[in-house]
């Protein structure tokens, strides 16, 4: 799954667990990816999938019952588990940054919204007097399409789309290498998003960061990123170029999603995905997916896939695929 860039990020085997008196719960089962640079890499899934707990987890902001049981994560070549939590507070935002879903809720309600950020810098030693720090502040303000004016605000005076382009802002402070997106656009309307999304776009070629986006809106996901991961009970079960995937879905849970988007050719009622997804306490045996499948086979109840190379830069975790990149017959 390397691009042909180099790799700015490097996740093998990631899993979290959440304890709890029942047992675990395991939110991320052996997740593994590579993240190129200046790259657009999707999350998607149903709720409960796993993508927003690994995009916490790169970034070790896993709070208790919640723990990171294994797996390595190198960050620009550096060893993110292996740094002391002075050391990752420094790698949070310095080289990588989060946009996350709720802007208010990240955003300090009796803080002017300039000041945030300017606190933020000078938490990571950024030097300077008060007349070059509001300065920076401001161009990163007029960078995201805010004004100087807004700068003086208190995020209560602010639209949700003003709030999250503050929130960008901060993310893209200390120019990093890697910006996780946790659904940022999802408390929004249809108008906002597309300009938020526009607004990340831009700030993001300009850095040439890297960029992972968060979410279940697969419609999103198509007019924004390069290559997207499926995910479902905690693990990737698809990993493809965006344009592949809507041309070609591999999994049965990928087609499934996609067909549950609105057309404009085809008229009628909407199509969802049947049952439920799975307790990640006591997932069913075998692939996860099972009981929803269209394409159950025996063998899908007892044996677990793991992710391989289908086709080439097409990584899926099905028995619908056999290793040497031909399928038994799914529709």
């Amino acid at each position: 799954m390397t691009a042909e860039r180099s790799t700015v990020l490097d996740v093998q085997d990631l899993r979290v667990y959440y304890h709890t008196r029942a047992g675990p719960i395991k939110a991320v089962d052996g997740v593994s990816f590579t993240l190129a640079q200046s790259e657009r890499l999707g999350l998607v899934g149903e709720s409960g999938s796993g993508k927003s707990t690994t995009g916490l987890a790169i970034l070790r902001l896993i709070k208790p019952p919640g723990n990171i049981e294994s797996g390595q994560i190198r960050l620009a070549g550096v060893d993110v588990m292996g740094l002391s939590e002075p050391a990752m507070r420094r790698t949070r935002l310095g080289a990588i940054a989060l946009v996350a879903q709720g802007a208010m809720n990240s955003l300090n309600p009796v803080m002017r919204v300039g000041d945030q950020i300017i606190d933020a810098l000078i938490d990571h030693g950024v030097q300077a007097s008060r007349k070059a720090l509001l300065e920076r502040v401001a161009s990163l303000f007029e960078r995201v399409g805010l004004s100087r004016r807004d700068m003086g605000r208190f995020p209560h005076e602010l639209s949700g789309g003003m709030k999250q382009r503050v929130c960008i802002a901060l993310a893209i402070s200390l120019r990093p290498k890697v910006i996780v997106a946790d659904e940022p656009t999802s408390a929004l309307d249809v108008v906002v998003q597309r300009q938020v999304m526009d607004t990340l776009a831009d700030v993001q070629a300009d850095l040439g960061a890297a960029v992972i986006l968060i979410g279940h809106d697969m419609g999103l996901m198509a007019q924004f990123v390069d290559r997207l991961g499926v995910m479902y009970a905690g693990e990737l079960v698809e990993v493809s170029p965006m344009d592949a995937v809507y041309e070609e879905p591999l999994h049965p849970y990928t087609r499934l999603l996609i067909a549950c988007l609105p057309s404009l050719e085809q008229k009628g009622v909407f199509a969802g995905i049947p049952g439920l997804p799975p307790s990640l306490l006591s997932p069913p045996t075998g692939c996860p997916f099972n009981p929803r499948c269209p394409h159950v086979m025996d063998r899908c109840r007892v044996e677990r896939p793991v992710l391989k190379q289908a086709q080439r830069g097409r990584w899926v975790a099905c028995h619908l695929y056999d290793g040497d990149g031909h399928h038994d017959g799914a529709g």
